[in-house]
């Protein structure tokens, strides 16, 4: 590097990992409770039951789907980074049912301690998501910024008919969960050097893998309930799944998948602020069922470029099970749907 930059790893300028340094559940509910929701005859999906995307009517076969997504460096390596943080903001869009088409760059530089030719490296690697996913990245927006961010703004289309949404989960319906969970305990140890090489390499791999398979397994299981799981972790997404579905959801513990050496990362202290203001906030609508609270930390971990979580007719759950892990993703059915009020249960 030369002139004013200096040597800093990327993770050095992040106050939070990844998708964990959302604004707190709770605190984001404070807010938007002042805003009057906007309705419109051709708006499918607004912000009332906090969903993925928005989802806008164009005709009778068409709608687009929008979302933005970004946030601080959570590994060094820029194109990972960039790659990372484009996996996650097209997500949103898969999560929908839908289909990327086109997205922005969104970019926040501290122009004096970083080069540009770091910058490049980022946006190539957000660009090379796009090429993989078949949507283009073109221009964006920037603006000089202490702390970097990087992210996408991302449009798709789906089908008006087809939309999946967080409010969809029916009775009867089996849980399933396309990846593993731990990343954001392993962001964490990446930052405070007590993450294994292997562990840090498997995370990187889950967060670089988009969810175009999963989504096209939640769609052909006739899943209508469906969301990804990011900073809000598995149980922050599924109590407002199950709250705005009008259900409850049951967790079968010992069926979630966890990276290997994630709980004993948990039982060393290893825990993202995130993670643990996810878990104050779904405090009163889990029932732990007997299991322990690192346990429950782990199941709140505030996950980036995390897994899509459907609900499906439990033969068809399993059938999208096995289809994905033909494919090498890390799919498991995890619980079950019942009538209820918005409640999740540990079992």
């Amino acid at each position: 590097m030369s002139g004013n930059t200096t040597t800093r790893r990327l993770t050095e300028f992040s106050h939070g990992a990844g998708c964990g340094c959302k604004l707190a559940p709770g605190r984001l509910a404070e807010v938007l409770a002042g805003l009057t929701p906007v309705t419109h005859p051709d708006l499918i999906v607004g912000t009332e039951t906090g969903d993925d995307a928005a989802v806008w009517r164009l005709s009778a076969d068409r709608a687009l789907v929008a979302t933005t997504d970004f946030f601080t460096p959570i590994v060094d390596d820029p194109r990972t980074w960039g790659a990372i943080s484009a996996t996650n903001a097209v997500s949103d869009v898969y999560a929908m049912g839908g289909t990327p088409l086109f997205a922005l760059n969104l970019v926040c530089w501290p122009s004096d301690e970083l080069p540009g030719s770091v910058l490049a490296e980022v946006l190539d690697g957000g660009a090379g998501v796009g090429r993989e996913c078949g949507f283009a990245v073109v221009g964006g927006h920037t603006v000089d910024d202490p702390e970097p961010k990087y992210g996408l703004a991302v449009v798709g289309e789906v089908h008006p008919d087809r939309v999946l949404t967080n409010a969809g989960l029916r009775p009867g319906d089996a849980l399933v969960l396309t990846k593993p969970l731990g990343v954001g305990i392993v962001s964490t140890a990446i930052k405070t050097g007590k993450a294994d090489p292997a562990l840090v390499e498997a995370a990187i791999t889950l967060m670089t893998t988009p969810n175009a398979d999963a989504s096209r397994a939640a769609v052909g299981s006739g899943a209508t309930g469906c969301t990804d799981v990011t900073g809000y972790g598995l149980l922050g997404h599924l109590v407002k799944m199950a709250a705005a579905s009008g259900v409850d959801a049951h967790l079968d513990v010992a069926a979630v998948p966890v990276l290997d050496g994630v709980r004993e990362l948990i039982a060393d202290g290893v825990v993202p602020g995130g993670t643990r203001r996810n878990r104050e906030w779904v405090a009163d609508r889990v029932v732990l069922g007997g299991h322990g609270e690192n346990e429950a930390l782990l199941l709140a971990d505030a996950q980036t470029s995390g897994g899509l979580l459907f609900g499906a007719d439990p033969d068809r759950a399993d059938e999208a099970v096995a289809a994905l892990r033909a494919q090498g993703h890390g799919a498991a059915r995890i619980g079950t749907v019942t009538s209820g009020a918005g409640t999740v249960h540990l079992h």
